[in-house]
């Protein structure tokens, strides 16, 4: 496999640009009492005169001012393609210098994996929540972990703890052969599919169940990545590495630092701690 950036099947743009999916989540309902109450503000008072019909716009005029104003909602955002370049150049000042991976997060569209009411905040390099006590990580942590991950190689196989949104793992799909991705919160694992639906990622599975068991039938990996912490690296994980794999990793609890872990041999793993981080707690188990 080259260092080529992956390219999803589908132009980005043909994504970004379409009809919306879904109406929005905030859109006004007419209820009995909302209609009730619209009834009784347009009673007229005896006595009282009713204003003067004000002048409408035309529909064209109505049109072009609406076109006029700025429109942000997951499928038809505030962002372009130079919005996502500008966020890979700013996580490549802070250190990032794998082209493959800035390549990467500049072609993933953030804003398609965020709640609507935070679409407008889909570029600036902080955490995002995403329910469920979760949050979407920084663009910057998400390309450190990758390039520590990639070590400038080739990723064949790589398996994610902890899908979220899903985000990260379009991320990851776009420079390895092949990335699982396990999500334990159910309707987490729900969302992310619907995510990245549009998207039409062919070399990424999406898998419901216990991250800290791993996916033993599909290890051997040679990368593996948490997106949570916990107070050590569960063995499971460490088992399905491959010789020569990499697995990073938050560790700790208060105080979390991102841990690089090679195996070694068929029962050698070394540890190099990176830097500082803060990560949702690793649980185990399934809701």
């Amino acid at each position: 496999m080259s260092d080529k950036p992956r390219s999803f099947p589908l132009p980005l743009s043909s994504v970004v640009d379409k009809g919306a999916r879904k109406a929005p989540v905030f859109a006004p309902v007419a209820t009995p009492q909302t209609a009730t109450q619209n009834a009784a503000r347009h009673v007229p008072v005896p006595g009282q005169h009713r204003p003067a019909a004000v002048a409408m716009p035309s529909k064209s005029h109505g049109y072009a001012q609406e076109r006029a104003q700025p429109v942000v909602s997951r499928d038809r955002p505030l962002v372009s393609d130079a919005i996502r370049h500008a966020m890979a150049q700013r996580v490549a000042k802070q250190g990032v210098r794998d082209q493959v991976v800035l390549n990467a997060l500049a072609t993933v569209p953030r804003h398609m994996f965020m709640d609507q009411g935070l679409v407008s905040q889909a570029y600036i390099d902080a955490s995002l929540p995403i329910g469920h006590q979760q949050t979407i990580s920084q663009p910057y942590i998400v390309a450190r972990m990758i390039e520590v991950l990639r070590n400038g190689g080739q990723l064949k196989r790589v398996l994610e703890i902890g899908t979220g949104c899903g985000y990260q793992a379009a991320v990851l799909a776009c420079v390895a052969h092949e990335v699982f991705s396990i999500e334990r919160i159910k309707p987490l694992h729900e969302l992310a599919k619907n995510n990245l639906r549009p998207l039409r990622v062919p070399n990424l599975r999406l898998h419901y169940g216990d991250g800290m068991l791993g996916l033993p039938q599909a290890a051997p990996f040679d990368g593996i990545i948490l997106a949570a912490a916990g107070l050590q690296v569960p063995q499971p994980l460490l088992d399905q590495l491959a010789v020569g794999g990499r697995l990073v990793a938050p560790v700790g609890d208060r105080t979390q630092q991102l841990v690089l872990i090679t195996r070694t041999g068929k029962a050698e793993w070394t540890s190099e701690t990176l830097e500082d981080c803060h990560f949702v707690p690793l649980r185990a188990g399934t809701v």
